[in-house]
């Protein structure tokens, strides 16, 4: 009974008190469970015994109130009742819910409780049935983040598999996963199909769909994806733009700075209002050990940079397209390292021979 909740137990054990008592739940089709036999068959009527599917008469089978197999019993007594069980039944078999009719012969009260939902009593037996547990689950988790205010876009389509704390407005669309321990600011929105785990998001930001985020912390109003990768590491500062399959790792990002495309950011350090060009990356790996880059404030990198570490670039800087930079850039100047463009005169392509 995977999905039994603590407060249930809790009202259970308040309801047998010094005596004993049964969690018990009403089903549209009881058959397979021991039914609830009370004291003159009314509702509620003092509980006289449990009476096994196979050994209950037409009556009693068409009682719905079931047993679920949960039960809080005293100690000392318990043991007694079980030295008394007998096997005198249709399946030959010892049943433990035979101590319900033992302690009503003793003269123990017993008490019921009831479970805030049917899907808290049922078992797994199966992959089908661990499959609809764990959708009862969800929903049960949908329903309560829509209660605090929470806007899904289908409550059927949601996979939180640790904890989520959302603040106010929060919006999530379809397919979103989160695991571990997640948290979403005020105002923030989560596109569709995306995978956060241990993930802190401040408020106002907006993650595009597709996104796949892990031990990070995001700032306010920046603005991730779509198809971001943001590894552990990496803290985002206020109004970051990490743009469509752009790749950041054990880095910080100054606030204001931005990576809109095509960009790989690896154990780096990245001041504020810096322009990341498409095709940039931080080389950090010599092969065998990981190496940072220092990027300070202001700089811009133009396209297809290359930014071999350990290197830094001073405030400022700017870093013309298809540089590759293997030495400290100065702060406030222009760098770039290219070939000198060449046309070569009536070259030819090749051509396929036959």
């Amino acid at each position: 009974m995977p999905l039994i909740r603590a407060a249930t137990l809790k009202r259970l054990c308040a309801a047998a008190g010094a005596g004993m008592a049964v969690l018990t739940v009403e089903l549209d089709d009881p058959r397979g469970y021991g039914r609830i036999v009370r004291e003159g068959g009314a509702p509620g009527g003092a509980i006289m015994r449990v009476v096994e599917q196979k050994d209950a008469s037409p009556a009693e089978q068409a009682i719905r109130e079931v047993n679920t197999g949960i039960m809080v019993a005293p100690t000392p007594k318990l043991k007694s009742w079980l030295a008394r069980l007998s096997n005198d039944n249709a399946q030959r078999e010892y049943y433990l819910t035979d101590i319900v009719a033992l302690a009503v012969a003793d003269g123990v009260a017993v008490s019921s409780a009831q479970p805030h939902a049917v899907s808290e009593t049922l078992g797994v037996n199966s992959r089908n049935q661990l499959a609809e547990l764990e959708r009862a689950h969800q929903a049960h988790i949908a329903g309560e983040l829509m209660g605090r205010g929470v806007t899904l876009a289908d409550p059927a389509r949601i996979d939180v598999r640790g904890r989520l704390a959302c603040g106010r407005d929060v919006a999530i669309d379809i397919n979103c996963v989160f695991e571990g321990a997640v948290t979403l600011g005020d105002r923030v929105s989560i596109g569709a199909n995306c995978m956060l785990k241990n993930v802190r998001i401040a408020a106002g930001t907006r993650i595009e769909p597709y996104c796949h985020m892990e031990d990070a912390d995001i700032g306010a109003n920046c603005r991730v994806g779509p198809y971001a990768r943001i590894r552990p590491g990496t803290v985002l500062s206020e109004d970051v733009h990490v743009g469509n399959f752009v790749e950041v790792k054990a880095s910080s990002i100054g606030r204001g700075s931005k990576a809109n495309h095509l960009a790989y950011i690896g154990d780096a350090e990245v001041g504020r209002n810096v322009n990341v060009g498409a095709g940039t990356i931080t080389c950090n790996y010599d092969g065998a050990n990981k190496h940072r880059t220092v990027i300070e404030d202001d700089v811009f990198i133009g396209s297809d940079t290359q930014l071999v570490a350990p290197v830094r670039v001073g405030r400022g800087a700017t870093l013309g397209a298809g540089t590759t930079l293997t030495s400290d850039a100065p702060p406030d100047q222009l760098t770039l390292s290219r070939a000198r463009q060449v046309s070569i005169p009536r070259w030819k392509r090749p051509k396929k021979t036959k």
